[in-house]
């Protein structure tokens, strides 16, 4: 019974409203010698309890998924930034009504890219509607960093095609709000990178990467690396949109200057079909 959560323990509620209590108006946390140690905001945000916190990130999510079967995932990462065909189309017609160059060029670069959010889209559909009847060992599970653009594509396919899909969220300075294709109770907020990113590769059996920024380029070097040291093992690593990723890495360079081995170039495959990613995928493991 220990595991069990009962709603109604007064202790719960004491500690929520503590907490609460606190955020409207920022008011710095008073240290109160008389609380639970669990129900302590001050004592659980000090630094010598941080450990405990990463326990706290490991755990939530873990068994949230465990509860409802969640094995094995298909990570897909990308851009925050790109729209659906729609939303690019619509930005598009309001800038050209500005005659404001900046907004149109950008609206323009959004409707170049939107194809990328609708593969996302169909790629999470099609791998979701293949898992359906799939029992648990079999079955694969969308999960994305939870955010807008190909992330919010991916839960969305997921979604249009009656499955579950995880959205593994960051806290960050300017507000990132979970979109809203997430299943609901499957959408968590992470303070930190290392355990949001320890959680990504956990249940991951293969990653999808669109093009990115930053936090994209983290994530999938993070993938290889782990792969390529032997930290994890193998699993198929796709680049979606070839002339970008070619354009932005020059692996060529790497192999010549002898930074990697040829070998490591076979870590990844391009590819700019949503059915010759999943081909890939499915190969791999022999579905």
């Amino acid at each position: 019974m220990d595991g069990m959560l009962d709603p109604h323990d007064r202790r719960i509620a004491e500690a929520w409203e503590t907490l609460k209590a606190q955020t409207p108006a920022g008011d710095t946390l008073a240290p109160e010698s008389n609380r639970l140690a669990f129900g302590d905001p001050e004592f659980l945000l000090r630094r010598e309890t941080r450990g405990i916190r990463f326990q706290l990130e490991m755990l939530k999510p873990d068994l949230a998924q465990q509860a409802l079967g969640i094995e094995h995932t298909v990570v897909v990462f990308g851009s925050a930034r790109f729209k659906s065909e729609e939303e690019a189309h619509r930005i598009l017609l309001k800038a050209r009504t500005s005659d404001d160059a900046q907004a149109i060029t950008e609206a323009e670069t959004l409707v170049r890219n939107a194809r990328f959010y609708e593969q996302s889209r169909a790629l999470a559909h099609l791998i979701t509607k293949f898992s359906a009847d799939r029992l648990n060992g079999r079955k694969f599970y969308i999960c994305t960093g939870g955010g807008p653009g190909i992330m919010e594509a991916a839960n969305r396919g997921a979604s249009e095609a009656g499955g579950m899909s995880i959205g593994l969220n960051i806290a960050l300075p300017h507000e990132q709000v979970p979109n809203p294709y997430i299943t609901p109770g499957l959408s968590f907020k992470f303070h930190y990178f290392a355990l949001r990113k320890m959680h990504f590769m956990m249940r991951a059996k293969a990653l999808v990467a669109f093009p990115g920024g930053f936090g994209t380029m983290d994530e999938l070097f993070e993938t290889l690396t782990l792969v390529q040291c032997k930290k994890a093992k193998p699993v198929p690593i796709v680049l979606f949109g070839s002339s970008y990723w070619k354009r932005l890495l020059n692996i060529s360079v790497m192999i010549e200057e002898g930074v990697i081995s040829a070998a490591d170039a076979e870590l990844f495959k391009y590819s700019d079909s949503v059915e010759e990613a999943w081909e890939f995928i499915r190969a791999f493991y022999e579905l």
